[in-house]
Parts: C-alpha cells; structure tokens; sequence
C-alpha cells in the first residue's frame, strides 16, 4: 500500500498507472505562525510557519500519487527541468558527491564522461541563466536531470546522489543541490532594523509552493505541496524533516521550533493545512 493507506482503502493502482489527482487546494488560506528568538543568537529571529510545518505533506516520488511537475514526464517527479546550483559551495558539494557515485547508483553516468572515459562537471553541469544572471544548472540529458534514473534501472528510479546517500548511510543534503534537498521548505533571510535602531537577521520558514518558482510556477501541471495526495505522511513536516530543517536554522534553534510545535500539537491547530484536511490526516477544527 501507499504511503498513509490503511487496508480499508481502495487498492492503488498497478505499477506504471497514476491515481486520478486529487484537486489542488487554493494558494491563499489562513495559516498560523511563531516567532521566536534563535537561543544560539540573539540577533536572529525566526518566523515558522506553523500550518506547513505540522501538515502531513510527504514526498511521494515513485508512488501512484506524483503526477510529476510536467504533464507528459509523470515519471520525472520534479527532476524534469534539473537543479540551478547556489553557489560555488553548492558546486563543490556536488562534485564532492559525484566522486561517491558508483555505476550501480547512477544510471546515466556514462554520459557524464568525457572521451577518455573520466566523470566531468562539464559533462554533467550546464550553463543557463538565472534572474538574467549566468548560473550552473544540472545537466538535462533526454528532457531531465541527468541524475535522475529512469525507470527499469537496476538500482531503482529516483535521484542518484540520494540513493548513494541512502546506500553509504548519510544525510541526502550532504550530496544534493541545495534547491533539491530543501524543497519544499521554503527559507528566506534578510536584516530589518527594529524601531529601537537595532538590526536583525529575520528568517522565515514556510512552504514551499508554486509561487516560489516565480510565473513559471503557476504553469506546472501538478504540484505537490497542495495536492492532498501528497499530504499523507505518518508524520508531521517538522519531524520528517527535522534534518533539513536543523541544517537550515541550527540545532538550538530547530529545537526550540520543535518546542513549539509540540506545544502547538497539543493545543490543536486553528489553521491546518488545507491538502492535509482533504487527505483526512487531520480534522477540519471548523467542524
């Protein structure tokens, strides 16, 4: 069974078929939020959005439920368009992580090599632009990333670099893109002056959806953030990605988030997220 099934649902889909989608729910809803100061600095303030982070949502990648962001590559997931790298950092990670790759973990590796049968970045790095600005992407080989395994790979479909970092026992955000691994959580940072002339780095943490890819996003064919096919995990996002998101904040202040939604938990939850009501992970508190 999928993720979140119970033996009283229906029967997926045999492998291969899609479930029919679930309708997406709306972009704008009431969601809750905390703010709290980072205990590790004083002049950080996070801002966590509480109706992202304790919904179902899970990644359904290789199940019935994703549909994949282009309508005609339901199999690519969100692969299908390849992963702009940050920064040189990020580049580095990669190429750190691509000498961990093994034929049996990558599938396309041949076609990252050059002609004297060695892996090169020029090989599986692309140029492009970014906001008219040049940057690195991840090379799209046959219309995706040239990470992704297609199905009927021996070593299974799905991101080279987080099955190799799955099979080695690490982290997957020790190895992927940045982009990659911390979707869909959607972090921005920035310095405000208070009104007492002090100055802050604010950074706030919330979902992931199709407005953070700019105009583009609204043209995907699916989404899964807002899909309630996708909102079925057997935790809560704060949870599940509680790696991610202590890399994102830092340990002291991912635990005092997780304090809070803990907290937040017990209390019960005034805004839930609309896709986690719909998949019926949790009640409707209007009802």
């Amino acid at each position: 069974m999928t993720a979140g099934a119970s033996a009283s649902d229906p029967a997926p889909p045999p492998p291969g078929r899609k479930l029919d989608p679930a309708p997406e729910v709306e972009l704008d809803f009431p969601r809750e939020w905390i703010e709290f100061q980072d205990p590790a600095n004083d002049e950080h303030l996070i801002v966590a959005d509480l109706t992202w982070l304790l919904s179902r949502w899970t990644c359904v990648f290789g199940t019935p439920a994703c549909q994949g962001i282009l309508g005609d590559r339901p199999d690519d997931g969100c692969c299908s368009h390849g992963a702009f790298l940050a920064d040189d950092d990020d580049r580095k990670r990669l190429q750190r992580a691509v000498k961990l790759l093994t034929p049996q973990d990558w599938q396309l590796m041949p076609e990252a090599m050059d002609e004297r049968g060695k892996i090169s970045k020029e090989r599986y790095l692309e140029q492009d632009e970014l906001d008219d600005e040049p940057a690195l992407r991840t090379r799209r080989y046959e219309g995706a990333c040239i990470f992704l395994n297609r199905p009927g790979f021996a070593g299974g479909v799905g991101c080279a670099l987080h099955t190799m970092a799955l099979r080695r026992g690490i982290e997957p955000l020790e190895v992927k893109p940045d982009v990659c691994w911390q979707l869909p959580i959607r972090r921005t940072q920035e310095w405000v002056d208070r009104p007492d002339g002090e100055q802050i780095l604010r950074t706030v943490v919330t979902e992931y959806d199709r407005r953070g890819w700019g105009p583009g996003g609204l043209d995907l064919d699916w989404y899964c953030t807002g899909s309630p096919d996708a909102h079925v995990g057997a935790r809560p996002v704060w949870q599940s990605y509680a790696p991610e998101l202590t890399e994102l904040l830092g340990a002291d202040a991912y635990a005092e988030l997780a304090r809070h939604c803990r907290r937040r938990e017990g209390l019960g939850l005034i805004a839930v997220h609309p896709a986690t009501t719909h998949a019926g992970r949790l009640p409707d508190p209007e009802e």
